[in-house]
């Protein structure tokens, strides 16, 4: 197969571009070269997406497949004029940010409604307008929080350095509530088994659904980590000003206010072939990852937390205990 992929030098697209290199498909990454380098084994051809000629460089090339991880609306419209009917079949890496419902449990891609497109506006509403370009024949990708070695963005490294340290660690409650990740290898490999066979229509990309609790201690778990929780309300982190998602000073897990972009129902994406690890394994490679100095990790700092994880015990003191247990005591059933 001839997959071009429109990207290919970071994360996400730089893995769809070497795993199919891996399988022995002539694989061309087209970027700006600004973010990283294309993989060993692919050829990279450098463009401007912004230019109205920005494509001009790949002439009359014709490709089986394509993938394109565009944000901006334009761009992806661009694209589309440029290349014609030269692509063979089009994913398109979007985003489970296109929902409108945000709250409601188990909702699936096919049905779930959609924030209104919007051409300059928000990540979301982005997103849905380049949906919009597409035709009936592309398969949509709607993916969820990405994780793994190579996520330049630290979220999820955050939490495995963190447990890695053990101790008393700060997490957002409420604990029961869901979280859904998915390993960017695994993400990749389903991408390219799709593009191979053509696979149409919008699909959540994500494994399925576990709690915050879970995730916490599966990870501490599996990296011998020996933790405790104590599991702070929203309101504290408000006062305290403590960052939603990521960045610095944040705890980066999905809010309680997303729940239902944290629950979608997998079932229809998992029987088209999506195999997600276990956390477990990514845990450990994500930790491995981090200690070769690869990746960033975003987040509170040491100080910062031990900080917060005494203004609230000192809190806790003057109030009625909350309706979830500050504290959980978690033991590692191996060591590393």
């Amino acid at each position: 197969m001839r997959l071009l992929v429109l990207g290919g030098t970071q994360f996400l697209g730089r893995t769809i571009a070497a795993q199919a290199a891996a399988l022995g498909h002539a694989v061309t990454c087209a970027a700006r070269g600004l973010s990283g380098t294309a993989p060993p084994g692919t050829r990279f051809v450098a463009i401007d997406r912004d230019r109205p000629d920005g494509l001009a460089i790949l002439g009359r090339e014709t490709f089986d497949a394509a993938v394109d991880v565009a944000r901006v609306p334009s761009q992806v419209r661009r694209a589309l004029a440029a290349l014609g009917g030269r692509i063979g079949h089009w994913t398109f890496v979007s985003t489970t940010s296109v929902y409108a419902d945000t709250q409601t449990r188990g909702q699936r891609a096919e049905t779930a409604p959609l924030l209104a497109p919007a051409e300059n506006g928000p990540y979301g509403p982005a997103k849905v307008a380049c949906e919009r370009a597409f035709d009936e024949t592309a398969l949509i990708c709607r993916a969820g929080l990405i994780v793994g070695p190579g996520d330049p963005t630290g979220r999820f490294a955050y939490w495995i350095a963190r447990l890695a340290r053990g101790g008393e660690v700060l997490a957002p409650s409420a604990p029961e509530d869901p979280v859904q990740l998915i390993d960017g290898r695994d993400l990749a490999a389903w991408i390219v088994r799709a593009a191979e066979r053509g696979l149409a229509g919008p699909f959540d990309a994500v494994a399925p659904s576990c709690t915050r609790r879970t995730v916490l201690d599966r990870c501490a778990d599996a990296l011998g980590a020996t933790c405790t929780y104590a599991w702070v309300d929203q309101a504290f982190l408000d006062r305290h000003g403590v960052g939603r998602e990521s960045g610095p000073f944040s705890l980066p897990l999905p809010l309680p206010d997303t729940i239902g972009d944290a629950s979608r129902d997998v079932s229809a994406t998992l029987a088209a072939g999506l195999t997600p690890r276990s956390l477990e394994d990514t845990a450990r490679d994500t930790l491995q990852w981090l200690k070769a100095g690869n990746g960033p990790v975003t987040g509170l700092t040491a100080d910062e937390e031990a900080a917060l994880l005494a203004a609230w015990h000192a809190e806790k003191r003057y109030r009625p205990s909350g309706p979830y247990p500050a504290r959980k005591t978690r033991t590692a059933s191996a060591t590393q």
